[in-house]
């Protein structure tokens, strides 16, 4: 007791300890004053960079996407100081027309908080635009996704840091990411979490819809002062609504709170059973007023660029990723140790519901994502040229390269956007699964054919898209029925030009073509989905006529 190590330097230089004793206590005490010395460094210098952040951090990302050194902010200094001495011409850039304001009596404030995936919210944003035109609401530009597992990581990311065995390790590295996201988080865009403004071109959102409803990026100061005092209601509106239960329910609501918080917006407004205007107006917000931002749209413009100079190409939206087969519950292929991991991922999230999944069940059922085996296979049957591109639109593969050996031999110009572009040009993109996932959406749309391997909200809303687009070739695969003839070819009962025949006849009138949205009563989730098929904004409605 007398021998403690924690009674600083002077007391320990007054007790007289064992030898032994006293070498056993430097050797424990050195570490921990060696971490606690690190901590309240690094933790100095965040306080200290959160200090000055708004005054040099928007200096640092001034040139976005590559932020500038020393050498690069002097030749930037020195060109300013050239151009200023030597005035150019003037261009004058003539601004497209505005539409003309909208003019009505607002009713109230409405803020939504958007949850899932990059196109889960890209649909919820216009359901919310068309509800605060109709309720005469100013709308707060939309909050994106922070707590579902298909986000953007900032707080999971400083929680991996600082709950990791290596942070004391390697302190250098991950303390110059966490400096950051701790410097870049002072500005407007953030390395950390994709906000809008770092998706979509929030003045081009802002100011197309202008003759529709009043959009603001922020709330007003008096009105912001009272949601801070907590005079505002938050809650989730029920889904598949039609228009009347937000008249008769939710805006009596803003109108005595001034400021409703919608938290939950996904699916919250039906598919059928609507106004035309309400229709069209969905449509207007997902086809003209969501537009990415320049740096996305150029990049996507360059991966399609360099696509088709090689010649037409498919897309395969290959849903085959950890985090859609942990979610699904399918492990079709994997080796048991796989199938456990995939397992303890699913109980891990307590936002999936689902928890005992029976994956060979599921997948007779056809609600299995197709396996890399499978969809070449499909391919291959469906007579797609093996010198034709395939563009994975899709994250890591589970199983990486081994699993992926069956497609890559059967199509051997498998690419992906990683493979077509340099590091440098995916550096800010990268931990953004929502800012990959939109380079993924642009490319898509321009692909010579579609396919996906399971119906996500990705894959329904560019089926839509890309009807409103003319129609073009987008193969909706019949999961049930393919799962059963490739299990009928692979055991041999089946031969392949059995399985090729039958697999071209299923699938002859299932291409992306007119059709008519069917319509479910009383069971919403089951009937076509509005955004996938939005046909009272198709070019021509004569054309559905032919389904």
């Amino acid at each position: 007791m007398v021998c403690k190590a924690a009674m600083g330097i002077k007391a320990a230089a007054k007790l007289r300890c064992p030898p032994s004793v006293a070498a056993a206590a430097r050797s424990r005490l050195t570490p921990w004053m060696l971490r606690a010395t690190t901590t309240v460094l690094l933790w100095t210098c965040v306080v200290q960079l959160t200090t000055v952040g708004n005054t040099w951090g928007p200096r640092v990302l001034k040139g976005w996407p590559s932020c500038r050194t020393a050498r690069e902010a002097a030749a930037a200094a020195a060109a300013a100081t050239t151009r200023l001495a030597m005035p150019e011409p003037v261009v004058v850039v003539e601004k497209a027309a505005l539409p003309p304001k909208r003019i009505y009596r607002n009713n109230g404030y409405l803020m939504v908080s958007c949850n899932g995936g990059l196109n889960q919210m890209r649909a919820a944003i216009c359901d919310m635009v068309v509800i605060a035109r109709y309720l005469n609401v100013t709308l707060i530009v939309p909050e994106l996704d922070k707590t579902s597992f298909w986000n953007d990581p900032r707080f999971v990311y400083f929680s991996q840091i600082f709950l990791s065995p290596i942070f004391f390790l390697e302190p250098l590295v991950d303390f110059i990411l966490l400096l950051k996201c701790n410097i870049v988080m002072q500005t407007s865009f953030s390395p950390c979490f994709s906000e809008f403004q770092d998706i979509f071109d929030t003045e081009h959102f802002i100011t197309s819809l202008r003759d529709e409803v009043r959009i603001l990026r922020e709330l007003p100061p008096r009105v912001k002062r009272r949601v801070e005092l907590g005079k505002f209601h938050s809650m989730p509106p029920i889904s598949w609504s039609d228009i009347s239960y937000y008249h008769k329910q939710i805006l009596p609501l803003i109108q005595k709170y001034k400021v409703l918080h919608l938290n939950r917006t996904d699916a919250r407004l039906a598919n059928n059973g609507l106004p035309l205007e309400i229709q069209r107006l969905r449509c207007r917000v997902n086809y003209a007023a969501l537009k990415f931002t320049p740096q996305i749209e150029e990049l996507g413009k360059r991966v399609i660029r360099i696509l088709r100079q090689n010649g037409p190409f498919l897309v395969l939206h290959l849903r085959y990723e950890m985090d859609m087969l942990a979610f699904s519950g399918c492990t079709k292929g994997c080796t048991p140790k796989e199938a456990e991991e995939l397992t303890r991922m699913r109980y891990a999230y307590p936002w999936w519901k689902e928890k005992v999944i029976n994956s060979f069940v599921k997948r007779k059922d056809g609600l299995c994502p197709l396996t890399p085996e499978e969809i070449a296979l499909v391919l291959r049957a469906l007579g797609i040229d093996q010198n034709m591109q395939i563009y994975i639109a899709a994250g890591e593969i589970y199983g990486g390269k081994h699993r992926m050996a069956s497609l890559t031999s059967a199509y051997p110009n498998v690419v992906r956007k990683e493979t077509i572009l340099k590091p440098s040009d995916l550096m800010f993109f990268q931990n953004h699964s929502s800012q990959m996932a939109a380079l993924d959406y642009l490319v898509s749309l321009e692909s010579h054919i579609f396919v996906p391997t399971y119906d996500g909200n990705m894959a329904k809303v560019i089926e839509g898209h890309r009807r409103y687009m003319g129609f073009k070739k987008t193969i909706l695969l019949d999961r049930k029925l393919i799962v059963e003839l490739v299990d009928q070819y692979t055991s041999g009962s089946l031969r392949w030009d059995e399985f090729s025949s039958l697999i071209k006849a299923v699938h002859a009138n299932r291409m992306g073509s007119a059709a008519t949205r069917t319509v479910i009563p009383d069971r919403p989730k089951e009937e076509d989905y509005f955004y996938a098929n939005p046909q009272e904004c198709l070019r021509d409605p004569n054309l559905l006529r032919t389904s």
